[in-house]
C-alpha cells in the first residue's frame, strides 16, 4: 500500500472492489467490458491491480488492472489492461502513480517489457506513458469497436543490474549479449489454463486501457 499524503494506494482484494472498478471503468472509458472480463484479469493478477484513495474515503477514485504472463513462450510480458481516474481527481498525478505501483509489481516477477492500447488522439494518456519511457511500437487502424485508431505503447524493462543469466558464468561475456538469446533469461511466469470464451484476451490486442 501506497499513501501520498492525500491518496492511498492499495491492491485489489477481492469481490468487494468489484462494482467499484466497474463503475469507474465504464463512466471514463468508452470500451464496454462484461464482468467475465474484469475477473479474468483481477482473479488471476490481484497484486498488479490498484485502487487509489482519498484519504478517510473509502470510495476509490483511481484503478488500474493489468495482467503479466509469457507472451508467445519467448518473453514475459506486462499488460496493462484498464486505467481510469475520475475527472475530479485528474491532474494530480494518481494515474501516475497508479501506473508506477503496476510496473513495481510486474518488476518484482521478473517482467522484461510491458505493453497497452491506447486511442491515438488521447494526448493525455500518450504524454503520461510517453514520461514514463514507454515508446509508441505501431499504429493499430480501427482497433475499437468505436472505429478509432489506437497506438501500441512498449516499455522495455532493463535487467537488474549486475544480472547474471541462469547457466552463465561470466567466463565467456564477450562471446553474446544477454539481450541475443532471451529465452535464457525468462522469469518462471505460471501458465494458466482458461476457458474458451476468454481466449480473445490471449493476444493482448483485444483489450485497452484507453
Amino acid at each position: 500500500m501506497g499513501d501520498d499524503g492525500e491518496i492511498v494506494y492499495r491492491t485489489y482484494v477481492g469481490e468487494s472492489d468489484l462494482p467499484h472498478i466497474m463503475a469507474l471503468v465504464q463512466n471514463e472509458l468508452s470500451e464496454p467490458y462484461v464482468i467475465y472480463t474484469y475477473r479474468y484479469f483481477l482473479h488471476q493478477w490481484p497484486n498488479l491491480s490498484f485502487l487509489a484513495y482519498p484519504v478517510a474515503s473509502d470510495e476509490p477514485i483511481g484503478v488500474i488492472v493489468c495482467k503479466q504472463s509469457m507472451h508467445r513462450e519467448a518473453s514475459n510480458r506486462g499488460y496493462i489492461a484498464m486505467l481510469s481516474v475520475k475527472k475530479g481527481w485528474r491532474k494530480r498525478g494518481i494515474a501516475r502513480a497508479l501506473v508506477q505501483q503496476s510496473v513495481d509489481a510486474m518488476k518484482e516477477q521478473g517482467v522484461e517489457e510491458i505493453v497497452l492500447e491506447t486511442e491515438y488522439d488521447n494526448a493525455a494518456a500518450l504524454s503520461l506513458y510517453e514520461s514514463l519511457g514507454f515508446l509508441r511500437e505501431k499504429r493499430l487502424f480501427r482497433f475499437y469497436m468505436n472505429g478509432k485508431d489506437a497506438f501500441r505503447l512498449v516499455l522495455a524493462i532493463p535487467l537488474p543490474h549486475g544480472h547474471q543469466d541462469a547457466g552463465d558464468n561470466g567466463d565467456d561475456a564477450d562471446t553474446e549479449e544477454p539481450s541475443a538469446n532471451p529465452s535464457r533469461r525468462r522469469a518462471a511466469v505460471r501458465r494458466r489454463i482458461v476457458p474458451d470464451w476468454i481466449s480473445e484476451f490471449e493476444d493482448d490486442d483485444e483489450v485497452s486501457s484507453r
